[in-house]
C-alpha cells in the first residue's frame, strides 16, 4: 500500500524542477484466468501484477514514468525520473494531502480469491457439457477470468485515496464445421462483481447456447446481398457501433488536438432527435464501473448526446487543461504502465419508446443485425467498417433467412442523423477497449435501432 508520508515526499519530488501538478499512482493487482478446450483445461494461470508511476505537468506538458520498485526510495527516483524532465521558472508548493473516500457503489458478496479452483473448473465443464447438444461444433474455447486490483492515488492538489475493483467474466468462443468451412460464434458477460455473478448474471450452459447458436447458424446461411439499405441493429453487442464509430470521438484524447469530426460541436445537433447517448461509471457492478477513475476524480453519469444535441466530451486532467473544461471522471488506464488518458466507461444509447416488432416491419427491404462483431475505425473522419457476426435478411419488413459475411460501413457522424428507431429495451454487452491508456473494460449498449440509409458490404 501507499502511505501519507511516503506520497506526500514523493509528489514533492516530483515538483522541485518546476512541475505545476504531481501525482502517484499505485497499483496491486491479482489476475486468475483458467480455460478449457475441448472439454479439457487448457490453462490455469494466475499473475500479480504489482508498481507505481509518476506523473507531472508543466502547463500543457505531461512527463509519465513507472516503476515496480515501490520502495520509498524507488518511488522516489521514479519522481527524479520525472521531474528531470521539466525545467520550469517556478515554484510550487504541493498541498498537504487529505484523506478522501469515496463510498463503494459496487457490493461484492464472494471475493473470487475465498473461491477454491475446483468450483471455477465446474463452471467451465457446465458449459462444455451444454455444448454437446450441438455437434457441428467442433471445437470450443471456455474461459473464466477474475482480477482484484487495489489502487492507491495521490496528487498535488491534496488529493490522497484509494480503491478496490472486483471484475468476473466468463466467455465461450465455438467454432462450427461442415468440413469445408468454418463459422465462429462468441459470448463473454462479466460484471465488476464476485463470484456471486454466477447466482446473478452468468448461467454457463447459456452462454455456451448463444455461442454455439450463432456458429450454427451462421454456418448455413448463404452470403449477404452488398447495397445501400436500411439496417436494424440490436440490442447489446450492436452498441458497439456507437463506442467505435461515435464514442472515440468524442474522447478528449481525439477532440483535444483537433483529431475528432465532433471538434467544436458542442450545443450543435450532431444525430437523429430520438438518440441520447450516455457514458455511465455509476452503474452498480457493471463491467465499466468504477467508484473513482484513475486519476481519483469520483465517477459520473455524462450525458454525451441528448435528444440528438451535444452535450458533453470525456474529458481527463491534462485534455482538461487544453481544453479549458472541467474533468469528467473519465481518466482511465490498464494499470500502472500506462499514464491515464480520457476513456468511456459503460457508453450507450439510451431507451426510447418504438416498439420492436414495428421497427422490422415498416423497414421495408433491408438487413437486421442481431449482433456485431469485430472492425475499425478512424477517429478523425470519423468512418468505420464493422463485421456482423450474425445478420438476417429482411423482405418487406419481414426477416427471411440468416446472411453471413455482411458488413456495416459507413461514417459516425452521417450515421448518427439517419437513426430514425429506437427501441425501449436497452441492454449492453461486455468487451475490453484499447486506446492510449491501453486496455480497459467497457461496456457497450443501446436498444434495437435503426438507420434509415446505410452501405452494407457482403457479396
Amino acid at each position: 500500500m501507499l502511505t501519507q508520508s511516503t506520497a506526500q515526499a514523493v509528489i514533492a519530488e516530483a515538483l522541485k524542477t518546476g512541475g505545476d501538478f504531481a501525482e502517484i499512482f499505485l497499483e496491486d493487482r491479482v489476475n486468475n484466468n483458467l480455460s478449457m478446450l475441448s472439454g479439457q483445461v487448457e490453462r490455469v494461470n494466475s499473475n500479480r501484477l504489482h508498481g507505481a508511476g509518476v506523473r507531472v505537468f508543466s502547463g500543457h506538458e505531461g512527463v509519465y514514468v513507472y516503476t515496480n520498485d515501490t520502495s520509498e526510495k524507488g518511488l522516489m527516483d521514479c519522481a527524479r525520473r520525472a521531474a528531470s524532465a521539466i525545467r520550469a521558472k517556478r515554484d510550487y508548493a504541493p498541498k498537504a494531502l487529505m484523506w478522501q473516500q469515496t463510498p463503494s457503489i459496487h457490493l461484492i458478496r464472494e471475493m473470487p480469491d475465498t473461491v477454491k479452483g475446483a468450483r471455477k473448473v465446474e463452471k467451465l465443464k457446465e458449459a462444455q457439457a451444454a455444448l454437446k447438444d450441438y455437434p457441428e461444433v467442433v471445437q470450443a474455447n471456455v474461459n473464466y477470468l477474475d482480477s482484484v486490483q487495489n489502487v492507491w492515488i495521490a496528487n498535488s492538489e491534496g488529493l490522497f485515496t484509494s480503491d478496490t475493483r472486483v471484475y468476473t467474466r466468463f466467455t465461450c468462443s465455438a467454432i462450427a464445421s461442415n468440413g469445408s468451412e468454418n463459422q465462429t460464434g462468441f459470448f463473454g458477460p462479466g460484471g465488476m462483481q464476485g463470484f456471486e455473478i454466477f447466482d446473478t448474471k452468468i448461467d454457463p450452459k447459456a452462454v455456451a447456447k448463444v455461442a454455439a447458436e450463432q456458429a450454427v447458424t451462421m454456418l448455413h446461411a448463404p452470403e449477404c446481398p452488398a447495397g445501400v439499405m436500411p439496417v436494424v441493429i440490436d440490442n447489446g453487442f450492436g452498441g458497439v457501433i456507437f463506442h467505435e464509430a461515435c464514442g472515440h470521438s468524442l474522447e478528449a484524447t481525439s477532440v483535444a488536438p483537433g483529431n475528432s469530426e465532433f471538434c467544436g460541436k458542442l450545443g450543435q445537433k450532431v444525430a437523429g432527435s430520438k438518440v441520447t447517448a450516455i457514458d455511465d461509471g455509476t452503474l452498480a457492478n457493471e463491467w465499466g464501473s468504477e467508484n473513482i477513475d484513475d486519476e481519483g476524480t469520483p465517477t459520473t453519469k455524462l450525458v454525451l448526446i441528448e435528444n440528438g444535441i451535444l452535450k458533453n466530451y470525456m474529458v481527463d486532467k491534462l485534455n482538461a487543461r487544453k481544453m479549458q473544461m472541467p474533468v469528467t471522471g473519465s481518466g482511465r488506464r490498464q494499470g500502472y504502465m500506462f499514464a491515464p488518458t480520457s476513456r468511456m466507461r459503460n457508453t450507450y444509447i439510451a431507451a426510447g419508446d418504438d416498439d420492436n416488432d414495428e421497427i422490422i416491419a415498416t423497414m421495408g427491404d433491408g438487413l437486421y443485425a442481431k449482433s456485431m462483431g469485430g472492425g475499425s475505425v478512424e477517429p478523425t473522419t470519423g468512418k468505420f467498417n464493422f463485421a456482423v457476426s450474425e445478420g438476417y435478411l429482411v423482405k418487406d419488413g419481414k426477416i427471411v433467412h440468416p446472411v453471413r459475411g455482411a458488413s456495416l460501413i459507413g461514417r459516425g457522424s452521417e450515421i448518427l442523423p439517419l437513426i430514425d428507431r429506437v427501441g425501449k429495451d436497452m441492454q449492453m454487452a461486455q468487451g475490453m477497449c484499447g486506446s492510449l491508456s491501453g486496455s480497459v473494460p467497457t461496456n457497450v449498449g443501446q436498444p434495437m435501432i435503426r438507420v434509415s440509409s446505410m452501405t452494407v458490404g457482403g457479396r
